[in-house]
């Protein structure tokens, strides 16, 4: 792992055409040599190369149980609900062709796809961003009064995000419903800005890691409807797949998932 992250690190130090300026390693980098704390600490301690190393690793780990749990449900969903897997092929198909696996760069050119990870985050939004179905723990930084209720300053507060996926004042009545298209003609976001789908939170104290988790969701769930064709095992109904929870720190599925594949691209 370390050899790993020191061929990142090289890589960018390196890069001699900008491909890599602004971006997360790149930024640790511009840091590194100057205090990481306060000048007014008793210890001063200078970012090195150690340090951009357990951020990255940090970044990499958070990412990886959230991720696949994410892909695992919004994968179900699909399972649950053929019409929208063969509207996603389609786009696939159209977009990218049978000919090659998928590429980072086609994920732009994938709508239907942004559309079926938006629903399933707002059906499972908790599960990327922190234990059960509430975000982090925030406090209020002074007396406010929202919707009625008075909030005194320095209050736990605690955004259960869970409820707001499945409001029908913000989804309509069929908000249980697992359906992509209500995306269509939405300007909803889910980066923070639109406070009914903050899978990441919002703000300064989002999730550091939405890029990385949205394209790993993104590339991983594309990548398996594009190169294979799945089936439940034998006398499986899609209507009887199980969608139990399990506790954890993600909340994954109780039951994994179990599919048989066979490939369908032509190389």
């Amino acid at each position: 792992m370390d050899k790993l992250l020191e061929d990142i690190i090289r890589e960018h130090e390196e890069d001699a055409t900008g491909k890599y300026k602004g971006d997360f390693i790149d930024t640790l980098l511009a840091g590194m040599g100057h205090p990481i704390n306060s000048s007014q600490d008793e210890q001063v301690h200078i970012m090195g190369r150690t340090n951009i190393k357990a951020i990255a690793l940090d970044m990499i780990a958070a990412s990886y149980e959230s991720s696949s749990t994410a892909i695992e449900w919004a994968f179900s969903e699909l399972i649950r609900n053929p019409r929208v897997m063969k509207h996603l092929k389609k786009e696939l198909e159209a977009v990218v062709g049978l000919g090659r696996t998928i590429e980072e760069s086609d994920l732009p050119k994938l709508n239907y796809l942004d559309m079926v990870v938006k629903e399933s985050f707002r059906l499972y939004s908790p599960r990327l961003y922190s234990p059960g179905p509430l975000l982090i723990p925030h406090e209020s930084m002074g007396d406010v009064k929202i919707g009625g209720y008075y909030i005194a300053n320095r209050t736990r507060v605690i955004v259960n995000t869970w409820a707001l996926g499945r409001d029908t004042n913000a989804w309509a009545e069929n908000a249980e419903e697992f359906f992509p298209e209500r995306f269509a003609s939405s300007g909803v976001d889910i980066k923070g800005r639109d406070f009914q789908l903050i899978p990441f939170g919002s703000g300064r104290r989002g999730c550091p890691g939405m890029n990385l988790g949205l394209v790993n969701t993104r590339l991983v769930l594309a990548q398996l409807v594009h190169c294979f064709d799945w089936e439940l095992p034998e006398g499986t109904s899609p209507n009887e797949l199980d969608m139990s929870e399990d506790f954890g720190l993600s909340m994954p599925r109780e039951k994994h998932l179990i599919l048989r594949p066979s490939y369908r691209l032509l190389v």
